[in-house]
């Protein structure tokens, strides 16, 4: 049985349980990694197998170039796209019942956007996912702008684009939202920090800056100083339940991460590391956080939460420092933890040591973060494979399944439905 007491929502916590501070109706996925931002979707049936002429419900081309992840709420499917240069920047709605394009509307325009790496598996101007709450809905591309829809009319009831930073390489930090308060996280080679917006009128209710050491790294670095300084991370709304209790929002920036008060932005604490351009989320359970500390050499670490200041090695129960990926963000399972790389080595950890329980390798290259639905893991990979894996301490492919193009967004699933965006098009499939 699912072990899901680290989150809102669930069953009931145990002491001293830690659990993600946002939940929605299981039937919705209104997060990048769903109901509780860890990857968990529970209740929901997705077929196991399908095919291009197996199990698609429907098919709907999307047009421009977009790494986010969806969002559903009831039958309604949210996603964002941009063209290829970023002078034009998109929000789509989707009847998740027939695959029609109910909403297809330009939110902003670039007369010159920063230039961007438009390599095949690089980044894209409209690379962060939407975030929902049934009545509002809430797109975000960065320093290019953010934007709220009202979930029924499908009007746009405010928009933001005088929060800045560089980005250099395009954006990649998707919103979060808890209660009234909208959270976005600017990591640009100029400035880096987090916001909070009133949900209901676009209004800044905190910024606090991010206050890493960007001098602390390994001298031999031939990475640029600026570069340094970068992240992609989407924080996690997490529940401290030995620590006074209150919620943290938990961020993984450059050379650091961070935990806030979502009322205040105060800084309870921050432990640093060498890492960067972090892409990977946090999750949370047993009393930590889980987090990655990025690019150069990515390690996973398990930071005790509950704690307060600057924090440091006695804070940090365990790290992995082999195989851990830089974008596919971990999934917890009960008392396993799993991470796949973008090579696609799979591992699997006791979450409450570090100790490696097993290895292998899922054939192809990743960059979605794996679902875990109806007891199975769902691994689409960027050629166009998704594997079934079975979790537990044995590794076992349960079925390999293939679609004409690749996904970098990550999957979703919903009742009876997997979602999955392909670079081209977005695909219902159902058994």
């Amino acid at each position: 049985m699912l072990n899901r007491r680290h989150f809102l929502g669930g069953a009931a916590a145990a002491p001293g349980a830690v659990r993600a501070a946002a939940a929605a109706p299981p039937a919705n996925w209104p997060d990048f990694r769903g109901p509780s931002g860890d990857g968990l979707a529970p209740g929901a049936r997705p077929p196991i197998a399908w095919s291009e002429s197996r199990g698609v419900r429907w098919k709907t081309p999307i047009h421009g170039r977009s790494w986010s992840t969806p969002a559903v709420w009831g039958r309604r499917i949210w996603l964002t796209t941009a063209t290829e240069d970023g002078k034009r920047m998109f929000v789509l709605c989707v009847d998740r019942a027939d695959g029609r394009v109910l909403l297809d509307r330009e939110l902003f325009t670039n007369a010159e956007p920063e230039p961007l790496w438009l390599g095949q598996e690089g980044n894209t101007y409209a690379s962060p996912s939407p975030v929902l709450n049934g009545d509002r809905v809430f797109v975000h591309f960065g320093s290019y702008g953010t934007a709220c829809l009202d979930g029924r009319s499908l009007e746009t009831r405010w928009a933001r684009r005088d929060i800045r930073c560089t980005h250099a390489v395009g954006p990649g930090s998707s919103p979060v939202m808890h209660r009234s308060r909208l959270f976005l996280t600017f990591d640009g080679i100029d400035h880096q920090f987090v916001t909070a917006l009133d949900t209901r009128s676009g209004k800044t209710l905190w910024t606090t800056p991010r206050t890493a050491d960007f001098s602390f790294g390994d001298p031999a670095d031939k990475t640029p100083q600026e570069q340094q300084k970068k992240a992609f991370s989407t924080p996690l709304l997490v529940e401290n339940g030995d620590g006074g209790g209150g919620a943290v929002l938990v961020s993984c920036g450059a050379k650091s991460a961070y935990g806030y008060d979502p009322a205040s932005g105060r800084e309870l604490w921050r432990i640093a590391y060498r890492g960067f351009s972090n892409g990977s989320r946090p999750i949370a359970g047993h009393g930590f956080a889980y987090i990655n500390t990025g690019y150069q050499r990515a390690e996973l670490w398990a930071v005790r939460l509950g704690r307060q200041g600057v924090l440091g090695d006695a804070d940090v129960a365990w790290k992995c420092s082999r195989n851990v990926p830089l974008n596919p963000s971990p999934i917890l399972v009960d008392d396993l933890l799993y991470m796949l790389s973008g090579s696609g080595i799979f591992t699997c950890l006791d979450a409450r040591t570090g100790d490696e329980v097993w290895k292998d390798r899922l054939p192809g290259t990743f960059t979605s973060s794996p679902l875990l639905a109806a007891g199975r893991l769902y691994c689409p990979g960027e050629r166009g494979q998704t594997f079934v894996v079975q979790p537990g301490r044995t590794f076992k492919v349960l079925a390999e399944n293939s679609l004409p193009d690749g996904c970098m967004a990550s999957p979703v699933a919903v009742e009876e439905d997997l979602i999955l965006r392909t670079r081209t098009h977005l695909y219902c499939l159902r058994g």
